[in-house]
């Protein structure tokens, strides 16, 4: 039986919303096809208050979580108007993280499901990641299911969003953590030289690497540390900005690419990954993928538009398929909790 489901998407470098329409379909094993899909970069005051949203008081983050949830079935409405879209099975909403502290037992992605519901009349899947810390996990990654389930023709497959992800299979077992930041670092200090982000990684290209800050960003504790784990912007606050005052912005971009790429060519070489599906907006970094290339033999597979820009709002629809059958959508392995499990609210 074929199900249609569209995934909405916001992640931590708010570029925008990725809505995703797929089609569903298990035979023999899941076939997935995507029908339609786009991104709506934020208008600036709702840029502003997704921001922010990590320093509001609790009352104005509540309401936050309420008007962000109206905010996305309008816009997964006029998505659907706007392509004449019909029988429409369910909406899977990740919603956009706040929070995520998963050592204190809580993650925080805003964007009330049932605010979705009201506005677009579909069924609606949302809140993936609070049951996995529950059960002990790290709430992340979750895209893994759909990496084993969608994409199992690759050894590995990369993301290259706000955080660098990796998922692969290892002794049988699918496990996948974050690797480094990307985007979210990369971003910043590109606007801080008046451009949206370093595209392409020309303004990279143009600075010098600096050995020092290079040495301090590669000896930080998470990298030595043991999968699975996972990362947010409470720790690029704490350990990445505050090294990079005072450094020039395109030496700053130079040095941060040059991590970001020994970062994920170590994990690459030392899994002995043969060929890596890259996706993510940092797929179209030429400059990053030229570096990793160079420190690794494996195999950098970059596909077709539409899955380097909408692989995760495709799989949180498939999450969304498997939450309605009541199959498994969470894998222990890859985050760490206490078994395999079935996360999500069903509105």
């Amino acid at each position: 039986m074929k199900t249609l489901a569209i995934g909405l998407m916001s992640g931590t470098s708010l570029d925008g919303l990725d809505i995703c329409l797929a089609e569903f379909e298990k035979k023999d094993k899941w076939h997935f096809q995507i029908l339609e899909a786009e991104t709506l970069p934020y208008p600036a005051d709702w840029e502003k208050k997704l921001r922010n949203s990590i320093h509001l008081p609790a009352a104005d983050l509540l309401e936050l979580h309420s008007d962000y949830g109206f905010y996305l079935g309008q816009k997964a409405k006029t998505f659907i108007e706007k392509h004449q879209l019909e029988n429409i099975d369910l909406i899977a909403s990740h919603g956009h993280t706040v929070f995520h502290q998963p050592q204190r037992k809580f993650t925080l992605q805003i964007g009330d499901g049932r605010a979705v519901k009201m506005e677009t009349s579909v069924p609606v899947v949302y809140d993936f990641r609070s049951q996995d810390v529950l059960m002990q996990g790290n709430g992340a990654p979750l895209v893994p299911i759909g990496d084993e389930l969608l994409f199992s023709q690759y050894d590995a497959c990369l993301n290259l969003g706000g955080f660098s992800n990796i998922s692969l299979k290892s002794e049988e077992k699918r496990i996948a953590f974050d690797i480094s930041p990307v985007n979210i670092v990369l971003n910043h200090l590109a606007q801080q030289l008046n451009e949206n982000f370093d595209e392409n990684g020309d303004l990279a290209k143009k600075g010098e690497i600096d050995e020092a800050l290079l040495n301090q960003l590669n000896s930080l504790d998470f990298y030595q540390r043991p999968h699975p784990k996972s990362l947010g912007i409470e720790w690029c606050n704490q350990h990445i900005f505050p090294k990079l005052n005072g450094i020039p912005p395109l030496d700053a971009l130079a040095t941060f690419t040059e991590h970001i790429a020994q970062q994920i060519s170590a994990v690459i070489n030392k899994y002995n990954i043969q060929n890596i599906l890259v996706s993510g907006g940092g797929a179209y970094n030429t400059f990053l993928i030229e570096k990793i290339k160079a420190k690794t033999e494996a195999e950098i597979i970059i596909p077709e538009k539409e899955i380097i820009e909408y692989k995760e709002a495709l799989i949180f629809a498939f999450m969304g398929v498997l939450k309605m059958n009541n199959e498994i959508n969470v894998l222990s392995s890859a985050t760490g909790s206490i078994a395999d499990h079935c996360s999500g609210i069903i509105v």
